[in-house]
């Protein structure tokens, strides 16, 4: 087999790719053979009509098999040996099978080359995260609101038996424990992008457009179940779709460059789990054990 690799830009690839005369007149035997047992014609037993005869009934047949099969298996032949790794299904085009040689050309994109640096000992700072008596004041005035009440209703047992609690300290002492859950929830994410933002600035590399796609299209997907879950009409959904794939194109892009990032710091540290959910958790793990804390 033949092939050459033209390097497009940092992540983009075109494969020139010819495959032999004897490859491909193997395949075809294979394919007719497989297509001759159970191919049903008119004067021979199945399995029994000549490979002639087959070929004359079944020609666009095999030569559909035979590029189903050669073309994926030569293309990851390809990717193994130049050691690519494509990161989307390739555009394959210009398919030739002329004087019993097979030609193809296929358009990939493949995994970004990162580079990064510095990665441990990042500083961050943890924002203050106690619940304040204000804190929980804007807690009762958001019920209050929901429930049409006005602001001037008193705050007292009687409004925390109409919440279901026995009184006023027992609903302080849970409403308390929920904020202290979201003060650290968001406390975490605060540390996490602090972290993020650090390691975008060092990280030196071009982002997939295929992997921006794919990503910018599961963001979208979600941004339209959220407003069907708000009521909007299907129809009034669909016209936002162009709004919606430029406001998250941004987000998108980032999202993807967090992953290769944080995949690549995996790679480095040898970080090892089961799912690739749980290894992106992992790294940011390892990235906050060896970060540096201020006060």
């Amino acid at each position: 087999m033949k092939f050459t690799v033209k390097k497009v830009d940092a992540t983009k690839r075109e494969l020139d790719i010819e495959v032999p005369k004897e490859t491909v007149s193997q395949k075809f035997d294979e394919v007719y053979e497989a297509i001759a047992k159970n191919a049903k014609i008119r004067g021979f037993r199945p399995g029994k009509a000549p490979r002639q005869i087959v070929e004359q009934h079944h020609k666009p047949l095999a030569q559909e098999e035979v590029l189903k099969d050669l073309i994926p298996a030569t293309y990851e032949e390809v990717l193994k040996k130049e050691n690519l790794k494509a990161i989307a299904l390739p555009e394959i085009f210009d398919v030739k099978l002329e004087a019993g040689i097979l030609s193809y050309k296929a358009k990939l994109e493949i995994k970004p080359e990162v580079e990064i640096r510095d990665y441990k000992g990042l500083k961050i700072k943890k924002m203050p995260s106690n619940v304040t008596d204000e804190d929980l004041k804007k807690s009762y005035e958001l019920i209050l609101q929901s429930r049409g009440g006005p602001k001037e209703t008193p705050i007292d047992d009687s409004f925390a038996r109409s919440l279901g609690y026995t009184n006023l300290k027992e609903l302080e002492a849970s409403f308390k424990k929920q904020l202290e859950i979201n003060c650290d929830q968001q406390a975490k994410i605060d540390l996490e992008n602090q972290i993020i933002e650090q390691l975008l600035a060092k990280a030196k590399f071009e982002v997939p457009e295929a992997s921006v796609n794919s990503q910018l299209e599961h963001l979208v997907k979600d941004a339209k179940m959220r407003l069907s879950w708000q009521g909007l009409k299907k129809e009034d959904i669909e016209a936002k779709h162009e709004g919606l794939r430029k406001e998250l194109k941004d987000i998108a892009h980032r999202d993807v460059k967090v992953y290769f990032v944080l995949e690549k710091i995996a790679e480095l540290e040898n970080i090892k789990v089961d799912h690739e959910d749980n290894l992106l958790k992992k790294v940011m793990e390892f990235l906050l054990k060896e970060a540096r804390w201020e006060q």
